[in-house]
């Protein structure tokens, strides 16, 4: 009997030559912008996250992708396929091209076109159903820059996808569609996991927990999730280049004209710094080992701009010592600037 062509190449939308690579990526994406989870109580989504599952099945599979590719011309969608004389039986064993992925049992969900193909009874991968390894989840964590320089364990609580308890995983129950997960085999809840963020990550820095993404179907491994880091603005510090920070300073006129040694903020505290005599507004101090911490051992630097700051308000005496010091200095700040224009 004819079925209709399915073009599992179309439906992950990658070429007939993609790489193994390039064919789970593409599955991965589908998957996630396809689960029912994501789309509750939408049929049509449904049957194409069906459609996408029954693709990557065979195009996954490097046997199975080259016997669908043996198709040769008749490879087009919308064409009728009708399997031709013996194909079934084409692997030469003993029990039928069926018994090469696992024949035998009763229907496994899959199209007419993959039955007819395959056999497609059971899956090669054990059971009724797909064992794919579960989809890699993603999440964001924000740190302060304290806790990118120190490292810090945090607990963090995101929706996560597990296994259905009510169904173990199946999408069935008592012979009919399982009604918590609605057939999917899977269930959204909170999840709480407690992380350790190494010391030395950067903004933008990815963190990998084995295991901790979606479940993986019919006892396949879990995916992983990828942590992104964002590191949030700090009312002090700015970041310059990879482990440098840079703080700008207020100084007073006369800590600038004559010099000082000041307490000076860092990430770990403050500590004493020389300002050198005659120092002016924008100049910029090195505090060495005194930045961000690296993944590979040692830090960065900090960087202290110098930010000459005048009293808003004179009282009556620094009124009299700026009035003696401006008829006292010979000093002219616009020098530098004479002729200019």
């Amino acid at each position: 009997m004819a079925v209709k062509f399915r073009d599992y190449y179309e439906v992950l939308g990658v070429a007939k030559t993609a790489t193994a690579d390039e064919i789970k990526t593409a599955y991965r994406k589908l998957a996630r912008k396809y689960h029912p989870d994501v789309n509750p109580g939408a049929k049509s989504v449904e049957e194409k996250f069906k459609e996408i599952n029954e693709a990557y099945e065979v195009l996954s599979d490097a046997d199975k992708r080259k016997r669908y590719d043996q198709l040769g011309a008749n490879w087009k969608s919308g064409e009728e396929f009708r399997p031709p004389p013996g194909w079934e039986g084409a692997d030469g064993g003993a029990g039928g091209f069926s018994d090469l992925f696992g024949g035998g049992g009763g229907r496994s969900g899959f199209s007419d076109f993959f039955e007819s193909l395959f056999g497609g009874r059971r899956s090669a991968r054990g059971g009724d159903g797909f064992a794919l390894r579960g989809l890699d989840a993603e999440a964001e964590i924000a740190l302060t820059l304290e806790d990118a320089h120190r490292g810090v364990k945090r607990t963090i609580t995101l929706q996560a996808m597990e296994t259905c308890t009510d169904c173990r995983g199946s999408g069935t129950k008592d012979n009919d569609v399982c009604l918590i997960c609605r057939g999917t085999g899977f269930i959204r809840r909170p999840k709480s996991l407690e992380v350790t963020i190494p010391a030395g990550v950067r903004d933008g820095s990815v963190i990998r927990l084995a295991g901790q993404g979606e479940p993986g179907a019919k006892g396949a491994p879990a995916g992983d999730l990828y942590l992104h880091v964002r590191i949030q603005p700090h009312r002090l510090f700015t970041v310059v280049g990879e482990s440098d920070v840079q703080i700008e300073l207020p100084v007073a006129p006369w800590e600038a004209a004559l010099g000082a040694r000041i307490a000076v903020p860092t990430l770990d505290g403050p500590v004493e710094m020389k300002i050198p005599t005659g120092a002016q507004g924008g100049q910029r101090l090195r505090l060495r080992g005194q930045g961000l911490s690296r993944r590979g051992g040692g830090r960065g630097d900090e960087y202290v701009k110098l930010k000459i700051v005048i009293p808003p308000k004179l009282d009556p005496k620094e009124k009299e010592l700026f009035e003696k010091l401006a008829a006292e200095s010979r000093f002219n700040a616009r020098e530098m600037t004479a002729g200019v224009g």
